[in-house]
């Protein structure tokens, strides 16, 4: 029970990566918004992400892995359902936003407590497991979304994370033992430095094509800024004598390295393929979420 009630969890965020692409133009109609504004509702979502993942090993050393992951489920939960009744842009927005920094917990937690519960024996196929769930949601993501978006309403690609939710809330509630892993202080600088980074880079490249790159001054501010965080975070990190928010012996390791190469490279691809199908060859979300 203690697995399903994690992977349910990890699907869940997982699937809201990819399952709102299809459906923006209808955002765009019923929310009243240009197409530059309506990319706000992945951006803000990707932005929060990126930022409040890092703080999950620190939260969780403060308050608990269980009630970390139980605020986290049923934050995200709420967010959702605040996302499903947005009436405005800047509602979805801030509800998105909700949803990114509630659900960054999910995915890293999820893979603890599989490495927690099971013994070492079983660890590959716990991973397996995970790794299903994980790719699980960003692949039925657009297939869903069409369908929903096509057959009932867009509001739904949203609610439907609440009977998940609440089944994911239940079963972590019930089944779940709490564990305290060993906290570390909080690099506070390195981890505001790197958040700014990491946050500006993707405004940048989320946001460039729409504004003709280096010839927006915004582009060109989120360019220069994310420079000048990085520089910072790498000086930092580089040169600290005490605890740093990157752990440094993690770039000597191949693995790790390839991993998140590999990882950089097909988000992209995730993210844009819905969209760009549809422009290209104008389908109806169903058609254009299909392989």
């Amino acid at each position: 029970m203690i697995t399903l009630s994690v992977m349910l969890a990890t699907i869940m965020q997982a699937l809201d990566t990819t399952i709102a692409i299809v459906a923006l133009p209808h955002m765009q109609g019923s929310l009243q918004a240009s197409q530059d504004q309506i990319s706000w509702v992945l951006t803000s979502y990707i932005v929060a992400t990126a930022v409040a993942t890092p703080l999950t090993a620190w939260l969780c050393g403060r308050w608990g892995r269980r009630r970390i992951f139980l605020l986290s489920v049923i934050g995200f939960t709420l967010a959702s359902a605040l996302c499903g009744m947005a009436g405005s842009l800047w509602e979805m927005v801030a509800a998105r936003l909700l949803q990114g920094v509630f659900g960054a917990a999910l995915v890293p937690l999820s893979q603890a407590v599989m490495l927690d519960i099971n013994p070492k024996e079983r660890i590959g196929q716990a991973m397996a497991i995970w790794g299903a769930g994980i790719m699980i949601g960003p692949i039925v993501g657009p297939v869903l979304g069409g369908w929903l978006t096509e057959h009932t309403n867009w509001r739904w690609v949203f609610l439907i994370n609440l009977p998940i939710g609440v089944l994911a809330f239940y079963g972590i509630a019930r089944y779940l033992p709490e564990s305290r892993p060993a906290g570390e202080r909080l690099d506070i600088f390195g981890f505001a430095t790197l958040s700014l980074a990491v946050g500006l880079l993707q405004m940048f490249l989320d946001r460039g094509q729409q504004l003709d790159w280096f010839d927006s001054p915004e582009i060109c501010l989120e360019a220069a800024g994310c420079l000048v965080a990085l520089a910072f975070f790498v000086a930092h990190t580089w040169t600290t004598t005490g605890v740093s928010f990157l752990n440094r012996s993690l770039l000597r390791d191949r693995n790790f390295v390839t991993v998140k190469d590999l990882d950089g490279r097909l988000w992209p691809f995730l993210h844009r393929a819905p969209r760009r199908f549809r422009q290209m060859f104008r389908k109806t979300p169903c058609y254009d979420s299909a392989p």
